[in-house]
């Protein structure tokens, strides 16, 4: 999910090949809106205290930034907290690489929050997990008074950081896409220096992400397999969900009301 003054425009090649892509679909159908209650027992569960610094990177230490940081950490497992906490870190290495300006405050929110789609409690019925976690968040800052022009920027960067389209939004959103690339599919990570990505890991190790994460998108694919279709993980859910219609291009085509 500031110093908009391009999305990392000379980073455009390498971050697009190393992006986990999605074909963006339509999203139809009413909003799914988030009860207040369940998120502010999840910020309230668990505190968990962050570094100021990390391999050179300041961690943003405003309230909404702790709040977001909180409501992360006391909603999902560790495994899961430690990769949004990475994924800021690494998309912030990328984009001072790359000599572009950001919000950390916006980027910090929208990684911490990013995968908020992913918890059952979070989940819709019918929208793909980046929307879900998108809304979540929405509501979680706005209830916050957090200024309704970064909330916007947060819900871009969460809906998007799957999709090439992040890379052509502004900083915070392109620097979301690029650093959840990065922790789980390792696309561009030997132009991060060595120590810093040994400091990233040693203070949010990986927790055996891989296979938690892998858990977590098949668990959502259960729930709702359809809701992804057209999504990166829309494969997945055809391979490993069975008995499921899972609709075509061409028969979406040939059921199309129009006369040709």
């Amino acid at each position: 999910m500031p110093a908009a003054t391009g999305c990392l425009q000379n980073a455009r090649g390498s971050r697009a090949r190393s992006r986990r892509a999605f074909l963006v679909s339509c999203i139809g159908g009413a909003a799914w809106v988030v009860r207040g209650g369940a998120l502010a027992r999840a910020a309230m569960a668990s505190a968990r205290p962050l570094p100021t610094t990390v391999a050179g990177i300041a961690i943003p230490g405003t309230s909404i930034a702790h709040a977001a940081a909180d409501l992360a950490a006391g909603a999902s497992p560790d495994f899961l907290f430690n990769h949004c906490v990475r994924t800021f870190l690494f998309g912030a290495l990328m984009t001072r690489h790359h000599g572009v300006q950001y919000d950390a405050e916006i980027a910090f929110v929208a990684a911490a929050l990013h995968d908020l789609g992913l918890l059952e409690q979070y989940s819709s019925q019918d929208e793909p997990f980046e929307i879900d976690g998108a809304d979540a968040a929405k509501r979680f800052l706005g209830e916050r008074g957090f200024p309704a022009a970064k909330v916007e920027v947060v819900w871009d960067a969460i809906a998007m950081h799957t999709s090439a389209l992040s890379e052509r939004k502004g900083p915070e959103v392109a620097l979301v896409g690029a650093g959840a690339g990065i922790d789980v599919f390792g696309g561009h990570l030997r132009e991060l220096a060595a120590d810093s990505v040994a400091a990233v890991l040693s203070d949010f190790p990986r927790l055996h992400f891989n296979r938690g994460f892998e858990r977590l998108l098949l668990d959502n694919c259960q729930r709702k397999p359809l809701a992804q279709t057209g999504t990166w993980t829309d494969e997945l859910c055809r391979s490993h969900v069975h008995g499921v219609a899972f609709p075509s291009i061409e028969q979406r085509l040939k059921a199309s009301p129009f006369q040709e």
